[in-house]
């Protein structure tokens, strides 16, 4: 809510008030998603169990024993699980709070066209958590175990060396996943365009392609799996952004119609 405005305030007083109560604002929306965010973590200590269980029943760690090698291993362990299943909670709700904030400089058109991506945040994470876990992890996985045996090592793996190697691959890439919804939600901000877009293309496919080496074993089959999926993802975003520019064009074009002069 606006605070009412002193009578006699200057030019300057009332822009550093409103300054003030946008940074309330968010401050207060920040709360809220940080105490999401701690429900959620203690939400997923009480789901660690059976997700530690499913996923020690697939492959490949199925049948292979891991070990601590420190008292606070099974801690460690049960906290990147919350960690994990906290993100689910809390990324819809943080898109959700982003929205509010945003919500009184937009149309009513566009509040509710920004709106609808909303749970989109959730569904795009979600493939993105399946595909580095089905897809990335099992070869990066597979080529550093093919290397050990090259080597004549004998594989004793701890459960916090093993859970942060998968969790360091799956929530890069599922993050990574959202980034066709970020580029719609600041095109409709009229923050990106799709120009500005394309003209960072080579500086996008460089990031792109450096987060598929990092996060994959250094071969070209394993890089270009991981890569190519992120460019076609950027380039998608893109053209999701030329269609949200265009209906602003064209929303534009007959708002000028109808109420200009």
């Amino acid at each position: 809510m606006t605070k009412s405005k002193a009578p006699g305030a200057s030019h300057d007083e009332l822009q550093l008030m409103s300054l003030f109560e946008h940074l309330g604002e968010f401050r207060r929306r920040l709360i809220y998603v940080l105490i999401v965010l701690i429900i959620g973590m203690i939400i997923g200590l009480f789901m660690a169990d059976p997700a530690y269980n499913y996923l020690m029943s697939q492959e490949p760690v199925n049948g292979m024993s891991l070990h601590a090698f420190s008292l606070w291993d099974g801690i460690g362990m049960y906290m990147k699980f919350a960690l994990v299943i906290a993100l689910i909670l809390v990324l819809p709700f943080a898109a959700f709070q982003l929205w509010g904030f945003v919500k009184p400089a937009l149309r009513v058109k566009e509040q509710r066209a920004t709106l609808i991506y909303v749970p989109f945040v959730l569904i795009m994470f979600l493939i993105g958590l399946a595909f580095s876990y089905f897809v990335v992890f099992p070869m990066a996985f597979n080529f550093t175990t093919k290397v050990a045996r090259h080597l004549n090592l004998e594989e004793t793996y701890g459960v916090m060396q093993y859970f942060s190697f998968m969790f360091n691959i799956l929530i890069p890439i599922s993050l990574l996943f959202e980034l066709p919804i970020v580029i719609m939600f600041l095109t409709k901000l009229r923050i990106l365009t799709p120009k500005r877009l394309r003209k960072m293309r080579r500086l996008a496919y460089f990031v792109l392609i450096f987060i598929g080496v990092v996060v994959t074993p250094p071969d070209f089959i394993s890089d270009s799996l991981v890569a190519v999926p992120l460019i076609i993802l950027y380039e998608i975003s893109v053209l999701l952004s030329s269609v949200v520019y265009r209906k602003q064009l064209a929303a534009d074009k007959a708002w000028e119609e109808e109420y200009g002069n």
